[in-house]
């Protein structure tokens, strides 16, 4: 192989991880048109289109695909062993993409930025949407470095780290009739619910739960974010099964009331989750430690008021 093609297949797997020509040149500290003329010799050198456009990204051919499946652990292995450590978050350029719910977002964006700006000033960090039925294909195909999960793909290429686990509550606004009281199982499910589905399904963990007891519920709304849930509730009848940390800023400000749920609901471990092929990627390493410095932390702290109330037996 020849050096330029080498170059060329750099620049392609950048591509084919990034679906931009913008991010590309971004990322390898190119400019655009010099990233473009390189797919063009790319297309010449292959004979193949390659990338489409496809609204603001592009779209790979059938062609690129096979290719990446088939260059892209042998390159990263390359890198990583030529130089495995290079890596300094005070002069590194790099964006990392992570797909979160907006949970994480709100407990954790603040503070790495803050962080970022004292420590990593080069150093971008993109929310992806979260797409639960997606989460093994987002890591093969590298649309993502890191998910946060609480799903854990049954694959050895999927490597994970564990957060910490969550409980649930049953959160309303602070003078619901049902607010305030020990709740009872039949009251509970005869109330009008309010269920956050990242996945758009209208039946969850709760509903197979009040499944063993023979009850159903009514799901009144869902919705698709945890952001549009305290002030639904506030402003409603309805009553919802959330994570604490969904609402933790509204049950302290004292918006919303809080009660131990009427159903055994099993915790939810909430683990961040990234391909094998990175198990060296020295700055992916760098980030995975300071979310677990930062945000575990700061989880804890801010809800320990919400787990002594309610979920604690």
């Amino acid at each position: 192989m020849r050096p330029q093609e080498l170059n060329l297949l750099v620049i392609f797997d950048c591509v084919m991880t990034e679906k931009s020509i913008t991010r590309t040149a971004s990322r390898l500290s190119m400019t655009q048109p010099a990233v473009s003329n390189a797919v063009a010799r790319m297309r010449a050198a292959w004979n193949d289109e390659l990338f489409i456009k496809d609204g603001r990204n592009i779209r790979p051919t059938n062609y690129a695909i096979n290719l990446w499946q088939q260059i892209k652990e042998p390159l990263r292995d390359l890198s990583h062993a030529i130089d495995p450590d290079d890596f300094n978050p005070l002069t590194a350029k790099r964006t990392f993409r992570i797909a979160v719910s907006d949970i994480v977002v709100d407990s954790l964006w603040l503070e790495m930025r803050q962080f970022f700006e004292q420590h990593a000033p080069n150093i971008n960090l993109h929310a992806v949407p979260y797409r639960i039925e997606q989460v093994q294909q987002m890591l093969d195909d590298a649309e993502v470095d890191l998910i946060i999960s609480s799903v854990m793909p049954q694959d050895s290429a999927v490597r994970s780290s564990h957060l910490f686990e969550t409980c649930f509550v049953c959160a309303m606004r602070h003078d619901h009739p049902l607010a305030h009281k020990e709740l009872g199982i039949e009251e509970f499910a005869a109330a009008e619910h309010l269920l956050v589905s990242l996945s758009g399904d209208s039946f969850g963990i709760t509903d197979r739960v009040l499944h063993q007891h023979n009850l159903t519920r009514r799901i009144a709304m869902t919705v698709n974010n945890f952001s549009s849930v305290a002030p639904l509730l506030i402003e409603t009848d309805l009553i919802s099964i959330l994570p604490a940390g969904a609402i933790y800023k509204d049950f302290e400000s004292g918006n919303l009331s809080v009660s131990h749920t009427p159903i055994d609901i099993p915790q939810s471990t909430i683990s961040m989750l990234w391909h094998k092929r990175q198990d060296n990627d020295a700055g992916l390493s760098w980030l995975r430690h300071h979310i677990e410095d930062k945000f575990v932390a700061r989880w804890h702290e801010n809800l320990e008021r919400v787990y002594k109330q309610c979920c604690e037996q």
